[in-house]
C-alpha cells in the first residue's frame, strides 16, 4: 500500500472502511489535518466519531483505506510506536485508581520510553503543572474532582511527547461546571500549536478553537470546513438539522 506524501498535513486517512459484521461503521472516511491545527468532528451518536480516532490510533484497524501520519502510512508499523508519536485522551479518565497521580503520568516513560525514574518523574511535574495540578502530584484519583482526573490524563498523554493528540469527547463523562476547565486546557494546547483532531459535543469550543470542523453521519464525512462557514452556512439538509437541534 503506497501513498503519496501530504505535504504540510500532520494526519491524514483515505477511504477508510470499518464494518463490526453487517454494521458499516465507516463508509469512506477522508479527512486532512494540517499539523499545527485543530480539526473537530461533529455529528450525532452512532455517526461513527469515536471509532475513527480509534482507527487513527490503531486501537481499531480498519477494513480498507489507509491513515497517514505525516504522509507515510502507519498501517504496518508497530502500533506501540505509532502510540508514542499520537496521544489520545478518552472520555473516561482510564487512570489506575490504586497509583497516585504522579504514577499514572510516570508509568508510560519508564515502560514505553524506557525514562530512569528520576527523568520520568522531572517530565511528569513539568506536564502536571501545564494542567495545573503539580500540587495534586502525590494524590490517588479517587481524591480528585472529574474534570481534575481528566486534566491528569491529558498530563499523561503530553508527558509522552506526542506529535499529535486525540481527544475523544473528553468532556462528555464531566458535570457541566467541570467542563470549562478541561477545554480551557485543550484551547490552550491549541494555542501553543499542538496538532490536535477532537471528537466534542462542545459546538462553542468547535467554533472558536477549531481551524476546520468535519461533519459525521451514518459513517461519513458529510460537510467539512472552516467553522464559520458551517456553522453559518451549513449547505447540507442534515447538517441544518443537526445544528438546529444542538445550537
Amino acid at each position: 500500500m503506497t501513498t503519496a506524501p501530504v505535504h504540510g498535513v500532520a494526519v491524514a486517512t483515505r477511504d477508510v472502511h470499518l464494518a463490526f459484521g453487517a454494521n458499516r461503521v465507516l463508509r469512506g472516511v477522508d479527512l486532512e489535518v494540517p499539523a499545527a491545527t485543530t480539526a473537530c468532528v461533529i455529528g450525532p451518536s452512532g455517526s461513527g466519531k469515536s471509532t475513527l480516532l480509534r482507527v487513527v490510533n490503531r486501537l481499531l484497524e480498519p477494513d480498507r483505506g489507509d491513515v497517514l501520519l505525516d504522509g507515510r502510512s502507519v498501517l504496518r508499523d508497530n502500533p506501540d510506536v505509532l502510540r508514542q508519536r499520537v496521544g489520545m485522551v478518552f472520555q473516561h479518565f482510564n487512570l489506575f485508581p490504586h497509583k497516585t497521580v504522579r504514577a499514572n503520568v510516570t508509568l508510560g516513560l519508564t515502560k514505553l520510553k524506557g525514562l530512569p525514574g528520576d527523568e520520568a518523574d522531572e517530565k511528569a511535574l513539568h506536564h502536571l503543572d501545564r494542567v495545573g495540578l503539580a500540587h495534586k502530584a502525590d494524590v490517588r484519583p479517587g481524591n480528585l474532582s472529574g474534570g481534575q482526573q481528566q486534566r491528569v490524563a491529558i498530563a499523561r498523554a503530553l508527558a509522552m511527547e506526542p506529535e499529535v493528540m486525540l481527544f475523544d469527547e473528553a468532556t462528555s463523562a464531566l458535570d457541566p461546571e467541570l467542563v470549562k476547565g478541561v477545554l480551557a486546557t485543550m484551547a490552550e494546547l491549541a494555542a501553543e500549536g499542538m496538532t490536535m483532531l477532537v471528537v466534542t459535543h462542545e459546538m462553542g469550543f468547535a467554533r472558536s478553537v477549531a481551524q476546520q470542523v468535519l461533519f459525521m453521519d451514518h459513517g461519513r464525512v458529510v460537510e467539512a470546513g472552516a467553522p464559520d462557514r458551517l456553522f453559518e452556512a451549513p449547505e447540507t439538509e442534515r447538517l441544518q438539522r443537526f445544528l438546529s437541534q444542538v445550537l
